[in-house]
């Protein structure tokens, strides 16, 4: 039987550039070379899309300087065109593999030209990435299911900041200090702070509309991080055991520099809690995912409140870090799925689109 040119794509334009070319190392060495021809392109931080001739050349960060640009047509002809000094090669793509976080890669942009062009690709579609990548819609999309608890949040657009102080004055009305700032569709905590006052209020509004024009403002919720893996779609969606995020003492909370910075920052696969509330969370999870038409994989992230034992739904991931540290890997490891398993399922699972 003939291989099936697979084509992974990795970096980006979005503050995760880095971390997506950690997770793309992990992807592409579990690739079934047996099943498929593999083709690494990345897209560099200004938006050049150029071939990576290794895994190696992604480590060492070398691929930058790669002398062969790529094309991926959106017509239907699924070429993949390489542009070097000597001329042009082209490839006929069976089906992608994005491994992209954030911004023009996890937002709908990307797969909005995979599906002109036609081609299968692994995860979620352009209406649930771009719904699941933007924190307030899925906010506005989950609040309609009615039996999903979320933390209160007041949003804040770029243009309130021709008027910030009635702005914080409407932030303050809304949900009481402390509170979370964060960018709209910025991912792995970055651009996200923790207020206890107005004047560091102004300060995390500052930081946070770097990175988007839209920000939510939220109510802190005390409890337990916990996290649960999906994978499937439709009536065949699955839930993974929960895991827990269990950052260290010295971060305010989970951020960028507490995820993939601090070794003191542990996960737990298994988290020791109820069963009833594992099950809840399990239950909101698949059905959060299909609200948003999830395909593919996604980690759904949820609080579980100290004071009153609430399961609170906090944000979903559509395309979930591959790292040696990250969380949906890990619990679907758990599960009898290895790294193997896992990415040749995600990628079989595309062409079924």
């Amino acid at each position: 039987m003939a291989k099936k040119e697979l084509l992974v794509i990795f970096g980006g334009r979005s503050s995760e550039h880095d971390v997506s070319c950690v997770s793309v190392q992990t992807v592409a060495k579990a690739c079934d070379l047996e099943k498929y021809n593999m083709t690494l392109v990345g897209i560099t931080k200004d938006g050049r899309w150029l071939l990576a001739d290794s895994i190696d050349s992604i480590a060492d960060g070398s691929w930058e300087n790669s002398k062969v640009s790529a094309i991926l047509s959106p017509d239907t002809s699924r070429e993949l065109l390489l542009r070097s000094e000597e001329g042009i090669i082209s490839k006929t793509i069976d089906v992608i593999f994005p491994v992209l976080h954030g911004m023009f890669g996890e937002d709908g942009t990307i797969q909005g030209l995979f599906e002109m062009a036609h081609i299968p690709y692994v995860g979620c579609g352009v209406m649930a990435s771009a719904a699941s990548m933007d924190k307030f819609f899925t906010k506005v999309i989950v609040d309609h299911l009615g039996d999903v608890d979320q933390a209160k949040f007041v949003p804040v657009l770029a243009d309130d900041f021709d008027d910030i102080e009635a702005a914080m004055d409407r932030v303050e009305a809304g949900v009481p200090y402390p509170v979370f700032v964060k960018p709209s569709k910025a991912g792995s905590s970055k651009g996200v702070s923790k207020a206890h006052n107005r004047e560091e209020l102004r300060d995390a509004l500052d930081e946070a509309v770097k990175y988007d024009s839209k920000i939510l403002v939220e109510e802190t919720i005390v409890g337990r991080e916990l996290e649960c893996g999906v994978l499937g779609y439709g009536k065949n969606t699955k839930a993974s055991c929960v895991g827990e995020i269990l950052a260290a003492a010295s971060a305010d909370f989970y951020d960028f520099d507490a995820k993939y910075n601090n070794a003191d920052s542990k996960t737990v696969i298994g988290a020791d809690i109820p069963e009833e509330k594992e099950a809840e969370i399990q239950q909101k999870a698949v059905r959060i995912f299909n609200a948003l038409d999830g395909f593919g994989l996604s980690r759904v992230d949820f609080f579980l409140e100290n004071e009153t034992n609430r399961v609170v739904f906090n944000e979903i991931n559509t395309l979930p870090g591959f790292t040696s540290i990250s969380m949906y890997p890990m619990l679907w490891d758990a599960e009898g799925y290895d790294i193997e398993t896992l990415v040749s399922t995600l990628i079989e699972m595309a062409t079924e689109r």
